[in-house]
């Protein structure tokens, strides 16, 4: 019975490591599969501010290519363009007439001479803003008021701030930092992460002219200042520029693009080769002079001339080999534009619009590009920089006009109050596009203002403009009296 029992405990121990062989089929992500496919790709489960210690390098590395490489500099001017236009406009609907009208006239007043630095108005700070905005990913806007007799309209100017500013510095002590706060990033947060104030240069950290205080630091409150950049996690601190995927990318096309282009020119410097036998006793002679034939100048160039029409007569064992110089390839303008398709998909613009190359483009196909990237544009204007630089600008401006006695306190939240206008996507095909505007308002789909608005023109001004040619067009013109 012993024996018995051990030979079923024996086969049981089989049956068991042999059902343990057996791979039970389960669901799985080939994503996280751990094969020789992916066994090199382990990136770490880092917080959204983890790598942050880049962003200066990226930052340095995005504005030289801006400042060298076409496609860059093409790639955030596109952004900026379709993004600002002339100007995004502020229309004041709250309030009675009397206050629109005068918060109208105190805003026009004010715009010319919003910059700080005494440079742009206010439509050229929207696009200044922008530029850095799309380019190294962030700006900062920071309020500075005026004394009244400075001579402006509303004692406030704006400036804007490139990232330099605010260092990337992490301290949980730091002398004038308040107890209980830090500074994450150069900013500073409270117990529940509320940012009470930013730590900033005195001046630009990169420029010569201030590097006696380029590393003092100054406090300088959060309600002065904001931080305009367009996050991708929660919890992110500082943005990041847009260009980041494609940046070495962009370096090793340019670097490839400029060594076909040197190659070529250096190729076409050679137009042929005089081919002559080693010379053997003595040197040949002119047949003309009688004097031997040195074949080069003393400093080393041929006595041969090119000219038009010439007939050059050749000694023999001479031979003339003109230059062949190879092309730039059979692939080379498809590889390019291969490329271009992959730098201006990661930079989320158009192909066309980078590049500029729309031959193989149907007029059906661009229509459908360009709304896209309309409305990709209209995404970025009314998330990010209608709410997080032009609201702002506008609810200090408000602020600052009402204790300049220009608003009373009741009078600023209508103030406040403003739609924002955009620069209106000229038609695409105008005809067209008219007549579907036209028939939407006849159907009541929408109404006759929100077209005009989409333009970005005030209604009002609109119907005023109206009114005035209706008037001109029925007032017969003045008769001149006849001359005696």
């Amino acid at each position: 019975m012993a024996r018995k029992g051990g030979k079923l405990g024996a086969r049981r121990q089989r049956e068991a490591e042999r059902a343990q062989r057996v791979q039970v089929p389960v669901a799985h992500y080939d994503a996280a599969g751990t094969g020789r496919r992916m066994s090199s790709w382990r990136p770490a489960s880092s917080g959204p501010n983890a790598a942050n210690s880049g962003i200066s390098t990226i930052r340095n590395r995005q504005r030289d290519a801006e400042r060298n490489d076409w496609q860059a500099a093409s790639g955030v001017r596109v952004w900026a363009t379709n993004l600002i236009g002339t100007g995004i406009q502020a229309r004041q609907t709250a309030g009675s007439d009397e206050l629109r009208a005068r918060a109208k006239k105190y805003w026009d007043e004010w715009a010319p001479f919003s910059d700080a630095d005494g440079v742009l108005n206010f439509n050229g700070q929207q696009l200044l803003g922008t530029r850095c905005l799309t380019g190294v990913g962030e700006v900062f806007v920071r309020f500075r008021p005026r004394r009244p007799e400075d001579g402006l309209a509303v004692p406030l100017q704006v400036q804007l701030l490139e990232s330099d500013m605010v260092p990337l510095l992490d301290a949980d002590v730091w002398p004038g930092l308040p107890a209980g706060s830090r500074i994450r990033q150069g900013i500073e947060l409270n117990r529940i992460n509320q940012r009470t104030a930013y730590w900033m240069y005195r001046s630009h950290p990169g420029e010569r002219a201030g590097m006696a205080r380029a590393n003092e630091l100054v406090r300088v409150p959060a309600r002065f200042v904001r931080h305009v950049f367009e996050p991708t996690r929660p919890g992110q601190l500082r943005g990041v520029s847009e260009f980041a995927p494609i940046i070495a990318k962009l370096r090793s096309v340019g670097n490839f693009d400029d060594a076909v282009l040197h190659r070529q020119e250096l190729s076409n410097l050679f137009t042929m080769f005089h081919i002559r036998p080693a010379p053997e006793g003595d040197p040949a002679m002119n047949p003309m002079t009688g004097l031997a034939v040195p074949g080069y100048t003393a400093n080393g160039t041929p006595l041969a001339t090119m000219e038009p029409g010439i007939s050059q007569e050749l000694y023999p064992g001479e031979d003339v080999k003109f230059s062949d110089p190879p092309d730039a390839g059979a692939n080379y303008a498809e590889f390019m534009r291969q490329q271009h398709l992959g730098l201006s998909g990661g930079g989320g613009l158009p192909y066309e619009l980078m590049t500029g190359d729309i031959k193989e483009v149907s007029d059906r196909t661009l229509r459908v590009v360009i709304n896209e990237f309309r409305r990709r544009c209209e995404q970025r204007q009314w998330l990010t920089i209608i709410p997080m630089m032009c609201q702002p600008i506008r609810d200090f401006w408000a602020e600052s006009a009402a204790l300049a006695g220009i608003f009373t306190a009741a009078e600023v939240p209508l103030v406040k109050k403003v739609t924002w206008q955009p620069q209106g996507w000229a038609y695409i095909h105008p005809t067209q596009d008219a007549q579907g505007k036209k028939i939407e308002v006849e159907a009541g789909f929408r109404s006759r203002e929100s077209v005009i608005t989409e333009r970005g023109d005030d209604p009002d001004e609109v119907d005023a403009q109206i009114a005035r040619d209706s008037f001109a067009q029925r007032t017969p013109p003045p008769r001149r009296k006849k001359a005696a």
